[in-house]
């Protein structure tokens, strides 16, 4: 899945957004690191029967890189 593929199939509300710069913000993360965790949030929102992905959803996926990286 490329750039374009998770902006389209991964969006986020305003919210989650909002949580998703904060992480990236604070732990330093990159551009690649966004396009991830968008991934496993939609995978997470997936398993979970989910049309769209939600904070809660968001904050597994990064809680999973961060547990994938030393900070």
């Amino acid at each position: 899945m490329n750039h374009n593929h998770v902006e389209k199939f991964c969006a986020l509300d305003a919210a989650g957004e909002q949580i998703l710069k904060q992480a990236m913000t604070e732990f330093g993360l990159s551009a690649r690191a966004h396009d991830k965790i968008c991934k496993v949030a939609r995978t997470i929102a997936d398993l979970a029967d989910a049309d769209t992905i939600a904070c809660e959803h968001l904050a597994e996926a990064i809680g999973y890189r961060k547990l994938d990286r030393r900070i």
